[in-house]
């Protein structure tokens, strides 16, 4: 007998809030506020996650967790304005700059407000146009808190590689978002 269509939805959602739902929570806990706040946002992923119609067209499901998850944690930010939002923090070794002068810049205008929501929308694109190995070392690392340890256990790949891989993307990263940086301080 064929398993339907509803239940068989269900159980993706199911294993997917199994395997991503602790390390989610924990995502969304580290920057925000309260427990209450970080409990809201996770409710809301899981939520936007059970209206996709065709959860096979998500083709990588943890990245497009987080993603959502971010965009929330943003949304409750501007809502709320608590005092820290703990974004990305790269490298300074070879004098590129640091996402961080962006993402938590305080006291900002709307003019500056409007640039950092673009960098934003601009720096997924970023990651979708990454080669696919590189772009999952760097939103396990990077946007899933997973050590190099931990991605290396999962996928069988040597740590040295997947560290070679996140510094391409990084850099990458770094050239394409560039312009938006310098237009950010000035």
């Amino acid at each position: 007998m064929p398993e339907s269509m509803a239940n068989k939805r269900e159980r993706s959602i199911s294993k997917a809030i199994n395997e991503y739902g602790s390390r989610l929570f924990g995502f969304i806990r580290g920057r925000v506020s309260t427990n209450a706040d970080a409990e809201d946002i996770s409710q809301e992923v899981w939520y936007q996650l059970s209206r996709v119609v065709d959860l096979d067209s998500i083709e990588q499901l943890s990245g497009w967790l987080f993603r959502v998850a971010r965009n929330r944690i943003t949304d409750n930010y501007r809502k709320q304005k608590p005092d820290l939002i703990e974004d990305f923090n790269t490298d300074q070794e070879d004098g590129g700059f640091n996402f961080t002068e962006i993402l938590l810049a305080e006291s900002m205008s709307p003019e500056e407000e409007d640039l950092k929501e673009i960098f934003w929308e601009e720096l997924f694109k970023a990651l979708d146009e990454l080669p696919e190995k590189q772009r999952e070392v760097f939103v396990w690392n990077e946007l899933e808190d997973q050590t190099f340890q931990e991605i290396a256990d999962r996928t069988g790949e040597n740590i040295k590689t997947l560290i070679s891989r996140k510094r391409y993307a990084v850099q990458f990263l770094r050239e394409r978002l560039e312009s938006l940086y310098e237009e950010f301080l000035n």
